[in-house]
């Protein structure tokens, strides 16, 4: 990735260079960080230098904590001493928001001659290259030379390439039906200019004709542009909320139907293989170790359904797969998988498919977390199942429900199913309703059949299963009017002449 400046005679460094790098939330991204005792010019081979350790991390773990100090490692993972190396991370993508402008003009030239000008506005952005790019063109307001436009919104990546000193240039015509509009003027200004003058009243600007000035002494304006009013509208990224400090909770729910086969047969999807994992582990590891930077406990709730389990051996849609109802969390990832490794030869099982009661008992947990009016909690439920669910009633129900939440559900059809059916609780098709009619609110649900990705690397599985997740976290925040902690301003709410 690169390498920062050397820090001379010193035993505490900070370095001053940034390592710019795209983030993607559903990729495990591993970085590896190195230093070294150099003993020759910046730029050089570290080949000759001493190294002083290193360490390993996630990009996703940094990003979560925002600031992340660890322990140097020498080779074999021996301690370097007491040094520790700190890194930090701060989010620069900038484009975040869009601005909603209004302008008007009084006393245009008048270009016409039975009647008063049609004037209209256009609003340039100012390239690189010198070359103009249209950013906004308004209506045309006939007969007027004082004319007020209408409002419009442009987003701060088309206005000004998210650079508030970036050169605007406006331009305002006399409108002509064949095409050959009359030019009345222009002026130039930026961003910032725009959004200190409207702040101190003074935003409005003369309309000069270049010719007319350059012809006539007497010559100031062909009139005046006035910014009758500016607003930023901030929109946050789910960068934003996470590095607000907003934890993802996951829970997985695992199918224990007799359709899967008896786990002691080498052709059940849940037999234990010694030599390689389960479809259910690898679609539970893989989603798994990405969810797991972004919950700070690092326990993960994991529940069955389909089986009968002890000591009664009733049927249950419900129960914690380490049987402890009080607790069903485990340690991590690996706490998980021993769970349902040791819970497989102590339930039988059995069925029918219902998925719907688990999907409410995460809604309950969600639905106390709404009522927090913070961006801090949001859940994730991996439903791993063999078939198409049996109560798709309740469950269309359930959904309906929980997309007013905190929550997203992703289901993984393991095995050779008929998954058909399953694709109408994606909402890519089509709003998902109840049976009474009642629309989602949003789409929250993501549905992948293993099988197409059974080939796949545990990267790219995890890729495809949660390309959707950082989508549905912004919209609920954004639809709830939440902006992500330590940021007063609630998502979408103008902040006058307000600077991103």
């Amino acid at each position: 990735v690169g390498r920062t400046e050397v820090v001379r005679s010193s035993l505490h460094p900070v370095f001053s260079k940034v390592f710019t790098v795209d983030y993607y939330f559903e990729e495990v991204q591993r970085l590896r960080f190195e230093v070294y005792d150099t003993h020759g010019p910046s730029g050089f081979s570290c080949q000759e230098d001493d190294f002083l350790g290193g360490m390993e991390c996630t990009l996703g773990q940094i990003v979560a904590q925002k600031k992340v100090t660890r322990p140097l490692l020498l080779k074999f993972g021996r301690n370097a001493g007491k040094s520790t190396i700190t890194v930090i991370a701060e989010d620069i993508s900038g484009n975040n928001g869009y601005v909603e402008l209004s302008f008007r003009a009084r006393k245009l030239d008048d270009k016409d001659l039975f009647s008063k000008s049609d004037p209209f506005l256009e609003l340039y952005r100012v390239n690189d290259d010198q070359g103009l790019q249209l950013v906004y063109r308004t209506e045309v307001v006939k007969n007027n030379l004082n004319p007020v436009w209408e409002p419009f919104k442009v987003s701060l990546s088309s206005l000004c390439s998210c650079e508030e000193t970036r050169p605007l240039k406006c331009l305002v015509w006399d409108y002509d039906s064949r095409g050959k509009h009359d030019f009345i003027g222009e002026f130039s200004t930026t961003f910032k200019e725009m959004q200190k003058a409207f702040g101190e009243g003074q935003a409005q600007w003369d309309c000069v004709n270049p010719k007319y000035k350059q012809k006539r002494r007497s010559y100031k304006n062909s009139g005046v542009v006035v910014l009758a009013d500016l607003k930023f509208h901030r929109v946050y990224s789910f960068l934003d909320y996470i590095m607000g400090g907003c934890q993802i909770h996951f829970t997985v729910a695992i199918d224990f139907t007799a359709s899967n086969g008896d786990p002691r047969n080498s052709c059940s999807l849940h037999y234990i293989n010694p030599y390689q994992p389960n479809e259910y582990l690898k679609a539970l590891v893989s989603v798994g170790e990405i969810c797991q930077d972004y919950d700070s406990d690092k326990r993960f709730s994991a529940l069955g359904f389909g089986a009968r389990i002890p000591p009664k051996y009733e049927v249950s849609h419900d129960f914690a797969i380490n049987f402890n109802p009080e607790d069903d969390e485990c340690e991590g990832i690996q706490g998980v998988v021993e769970a349902y490794q040791n819970c497989l030869p102590r339930v039988q099982l059995y069925g029918p498919t219902n998925v719907a009661p688990i999907i409410s008992k995460v809604a309950r947990v969600a639905a106390a977390e709404e009522s927090s009016g913070e961006a801090s909690q949001y859940y994730i439920l991996l439903i791993l199942t063999d078939g198409v669910v049996t109560d798709m009633a309740d469950t269309r129900e359930a959904i309906v429900r929980a997309s007013r939440l905190p929550m997203s559900i992703i289901i993984v059809g393991v095995g050779n199913a008929d998954f058909t059916d399953m694709q109408v609780l994606d909402g890519d098709d089509g709003v998902l309703r109840s049976l009474r009619g009642e629309p989602a609110l949003r789409d929250i649900v993501q549905f992948v059949p293993f099988r197409e990705l059974k080939n796949a690397s545990p990267a790219a599985l995890a890729k495809c299963v949660l390309a959707e997740v950082p989508k549905q976290v912004v919209e609920y925040y954004s639809h709830r009017g939440l902006p992500p902690r330590g940021l007063g301003v609630p998502a979408g709410e103008a902040s006058p002449g307000c600077t991103p």
